[in-house]
């Protein structure tokens, strides 16, 4: 049987769909901070049949919870400190992101001017639909697996 310890300060991602842990991993940029990590994929879930799990041991503030939602606004957020759990944060979309998508439009203002940020605002809530704030393009649903660009 595995047995991952339990951290002490932190947070843990629960509920995160089979096989999107190391896709969070890397859009929260985990691999470019100094802490403790544990990823435990295909986890058994009776809500859900498989699922992942993310342990990160780094203050929860350092964390761009606006990517995690864009991702999955269905993930459960764990605040831990002092071994227990303090605090279940609610991930809501962001009415808008900026650089998490890239506009794929050529005629947009961001393809011409580079330093410009990639900002795109909430279309449609239900769909989770974001588009370009300069040229409305949508965001490409094949996107959704693929996210960020920085």
């Amino acid at each position: 049987m595995l047995n991952i310890g339990k951290i002490e300060e932190g947070f843990v991602l629960d509920h995160i769909k089979a096989g999107k842990s190391l896709s969070i991993y890397h859009h929260l940029q985990l691999d470019k901070k100094d802490c403790t990590v544990a990823i435990i994929k295909n986890a058994k879930s009776k809500q859900m049949g498989k699922k992942d799990i993310l342990k990160v041991e780094c203050d929860i503030k350092e964390m761009d919870m606006d990517v995690l939602a864009v991702i999955d606004h269905d993930i459960t957020v764990n605040v831990i400190k002092g071994g227990e759990i303090v605090e279940k944060q609610e991930l809501s979309l962001p009415k808008e992101v900026k650089n998490i998508y890239k506009c794929k439009n050529p005629r947009c203002i961001t393809s011409i001017e580079q330093e410009l940020p990639h900002i795109f605002c909430l279309a449609d809530e239900k769909k989770a639909v974001y588009r370009c704030k300069y040229c409305e393009e949508k965001c490409n649903d094949d996107l959704k697996d693929k996210y960020l660009f920085h």
